[in-house]
């Protein structure tokens, strides 16, 4: 999925099924003690003793949700602690400003996103505190807090992705009304007032499903915005509209559709004014690549830079993404990523040209990029090589660290670089991974012909993607004596529309089947053990691991993490966000009935051989717990080796450091009994995974 609020995690393709290629190599790191080769201990794969135990990779990590800059450019960013139970807090240079008994974070479509925003001109934050989904604007210069919102019980009134109305001393904003008796809470855009009256929000678009990146002409007489209507998702078919406001702040016009609409097979998003009035936003319109275009006087829209093969933007599961800005009339600080290269590029456009001036950042995947009052730059930045950060260029222009998720260093010689491999699958089909080898300072296999265990991860979304980034959680199973694959399966985005709809329709088969083809292409490489091959994967990622297990006899284990069992329950029983994306992925409900059933795991057990690992957030209004529970129940049933987890407090994805670490070290347990090595680096007092029917 996205990480924080700067744009897609994606990749292109570009390297063919024989060719493996490092994306990088790592320069002089800290953490590296000595150049020496060492001599490497032979022990099984999986069995390695490793510095990454769980405790290492989690200790004081952070989920960085971007950074924007403050009064007088100084840096804001918010962080999400897992040591706290995953609450954000919003910091000043160093300096918290949320107050311990607050979290920063919004429930508009659950995912949330654009929870805060940073008013320097005014000397001021606006934050949603999650808890009570409360708008609240904070001075930045004596922390004082002043509600804005009414004050409705049970969180029913939500707010985010906000723009400021200067003029009128308002934000307008995306807002979330569950106070009706409908099915579905009501979307809308809405100004609130920033005097602390916490008057009622005042309406100014409403009548769509669903609402995004409301965004003001620099003299407040037009407002643009996205819309879209169900069964649709924001990167499927959206229209831009806009509207023209009269002094008293409400429309004065109809809406304007000026770019997609309904019946068009096109996305457009992150619509921008330009100083002179000129609308500037992202569209797949044409070529199926979101690239960015210029609304011209005559109401056409003019792609600037055509680059098929480019991505501008990426599919915005989360409020509040931008992936470029406009600095002037005539430039634009852009960032795409390409389908021939394994990093993204940070670039000037000319508007008038179309000319892009790459600007060197030393990042390959990055997000949130913003603008200082003077110019420098600031970004949230990953690589390779080390964990992601929050960085700001100094005067000269060269790009420092000003907050770290993590302080972890891996000494050169333990780290495994993500190689890119391009690969057959069915129908003549190829997809992509990141393939991560094995790799440990002080431990190798036995060299008796053994061969690795390989862990084939699936992202969640689906329509989403993974990247090469530097993840902790990778490099501990590869420092184990694990094979990584990292798969960007049909249907993943980063590679176009034609690419990103080939799973429409077809939930439950490209993404399996191209999951189950890169473990076989590695293991027909001799690059992995035939007959150690896991899945595992999260939310979306968790359906395909169970799928895979229940639909091909390619694995022998498997681990999902609030993954969905049943599709049925899943159209039924979730939120209004994505209560219709299966008629996107599998077909209307219920006239296509029998599908989901064909394609749910959990109504086809029988199919199941492989021993399944469940972990499950009791609190998950995405994929409820029942799912999990029902599908551990039938694996006990049908004498299908099985453990389930549940975890109090925890939502659809887990927060708290605790979990995180049982989650992982739970893992690795789990496969040591079901593939028989000895488990290595367990935490002191570590309870074994129970498996139920194990001996099956």
């Amino acid at each position: 999925r996205p990480t924080g609020e700067g744009g897609a995690k994606q990749r292109g393709p570009g390297v063919g099924p024989e060719e493996l290629r490092p994306l990088e190599e790592p320069s002089v790191m800290k953490g590296v003690t000595s150049m020496m080769r060492k001599t490497k201990v032979s022990k099984p794969y999986g069995s390695w003793p490793s510095k990454l135990t769980s405790e290492v990779v989690t200790a004081g990590a952070l989920r960085l949700g971007g950074m924007q800059f403050g009064v007088g450019g100084r840096p804001m960013w918010l962080e999400g602690r897992p040591q706290e139970g995953g609450r954000n807090v919003l910091v000043a240079d160093g300096t918290d400003l949320t107050p311990k008994d607050m979290n920063v974070r919004t429930r508009v479509h659950e995912y949330g996103g654009g929870a805060w925003k940073v008013l320097p001109d005014l000397g001021l934050a606006l934050f949603t505190d999650f808890k009570t989904q409360f708008l609240y604007k904070q001075s930045l210069a004596t922390t004082d807090l002043t509600p804005l919102t009414p004050e409705v019980e049970n969180a029913e009134l939500r707010f985010a992705d906000f723009e400021l109305d200067a003029t009128r001393n308002r934000v307008i904003c995306v807002m979330e009304d569950h106070r009706g008796d409908g099915k579905e809470p009501v979307n809308s855009l809405a100004a609130v007032d920033l005097d602390g009256g916490r008057a009622e929000p005042v309406t100014i678009a409403a009548g769509s499903d669903f609402y995004a990146s409301p965004v003001l002409s620099r003299d407040g007489t037009k407002l643009a915005y996205v819309s879209w209507e169900h069964p649709a998702m924001p990167w499927d078919i959206t229209s831009i509209f806009v509207v023209e406001l009269g002094e008293d702040g409400l429309p004065s016009s109809e809406p304007k559709l000026v770019a997609g609409g309904p019946g068009k097979e096109e996305a457009p998003q992150q619509p921008q004014f330009c100083p002179d009035g000129r609308l500037i936003y992202i569209s797949d319109e044409g070529t199926g690549w979101w690239n960015l275009f210029e609304l011209e006087a005559e109401g056409r829209g003019r792609s600037i830079c055509p680059m098929p093969g480019c991505e501008f933007g990426g599919p915005p599961w989360m409020l509040g993404t931008r992936t470029y800005e406009v600095l002037d009339d005539d430039k634009i600080l852009c960032s795409y990523s390409s389908a021939d290269k394994p990093t993204k590029t940070l670039a000037y456009l000319k508007i008038s040209t179309g000319a892009l001036e790459e600007v060197p950042i030393p990042y390959g995947s990055f997000g949130g990029v913003q603008v200082a009052p003077d110019g420098r730059l600031g970004a949230l930045g990953g690589s390779t090589t080390k964990p992601v950060e929050i960085a700001m260029q100094n005067e000269s222009g060269d790009w420092t660290a000003v907050k770290k998720s993590s302080s972890l260093s891996l000494e050169e010689d333990t780290l495994s670089l993500a190689q890119v491999i391009k690969y057959p699958s069915k129908n003549g089909r190829h997809s992509y991974m990141f393939f991560y080898p094995p790799k440990n300072a002080e431990f190798e296999g036995p060299g008796d012909g053994e061969l690795p265990p390989l862990l084939v991860k699936t992202h969640g979304g689906p329509t989403a993607a993974t990247s090469a980034s530097f993840s902790p959680m990778i490099q501990y199973w590869t420092s184990r004596g694990f094979a990584v694959a990292d798969v960007n399966y049909g249907g993943s985005t980063g590679y176009g529309r034609e690419y990103r709809e080939l799973l429409k329709g077809a939930w439950g088969i490209v993404d399996v089947e191209d999951a189950a083809a890169a473990a076989q292409y590695l293991a027909d490489q001799g690059m992995v053990d035939r007959n150690r091959l896991a899945i595992d994967g999260g939310s979306a990622g968790g359906y395909t691991t169970l799928a895979c297990l229940a639909f091909t006899d390619v694995f022998t284990a498997g681990c999902s993490l609030y993954g969905v069992a049943s599709l049925e329950a899943l159209a039924g029983d979730t939120h209004k966000f994505e209560s219709r994306y299966l008629d996107y992925l599998v077909g209307p409900y219920p006239e296509t009935k029998q599908i989901y059933k064909d394609r749910a795991p959990i109504e086809n057990l029988e199919k199941f051989s492989a021993p399944l690992m469940l972990f499950q957030g009791l609190e998950d209004k995405i994929v409820p717990p029942n799912q999990a529970q029902m599908m551990f129940d039938i694996c006990l049933e049908k004498k299908i080796p099985a453990a389930l987890e549940m975890f109090e407090g925890e939502q659809h994805g887990f927060r708290k450091e605790e979990n995180i670490r049982r989650c992982l070290d739970g893992e690795y347990n789990f496969y040591s009994q079901v593939f028989g090595f000895e488990a290595a680096g367990l935490p002191e007092g570590f309870v074994p995974v129970n498996i139920s029917n194990l001996n099956n």
